[in-house]
């Protein structure tokens, strides 16, 4: 098993997982994150951090595609270590559904 960021974070990217993560497996893309499943240990502390509950355990069903991106754009997206603020317009983001087919992303974040 392994945890895995799902559409709940494209555009709102709050940080909290990142600095409760004890492997710092978490990468950013430019609006959102993602863990590397490779890296991930399953401890689940970042999963009650986030505040949008975009961070799911990857054997709840139809995660299939989620566990894909995220093992996909770890390996090309630099590794963040440190909380940052979200963008300051992520509130206005939260509630929205279906957020990958109209928001989504694929350039790298800045990184640590």
């Amino acid at each position: 098993m392994t945890y895995v960021v799902v559409d709940s974070c494209i555009k709102c990217k709050y940080m909290d997982c990142v600095e409760v993560c004890p492997v710092d497996c978490f990468y950013e893309g430019e609006n959102m994150l993602v863990i590397h499943p490779d890296e991930c240990i399953d401890c689940g502390v970042c999963e009650p951090e986030c505040p949008v509950e975009a961070i799911k355990p990857d054997t709840e069903p139809g995660l299939d595609k989620w566990l894909k991106i995220n093992s996909d754009f770890s390996k090309s997206w630099p590794n963040i270590t440190i909380k940052r603020d979200p963008p300051a317009d992520a509130k206005e983001f939260e509630d929205k559904q279906n957020k990958f087919e109209q928001y989504f992303s694929p350039k790298p974040g800045q990184g640590d």
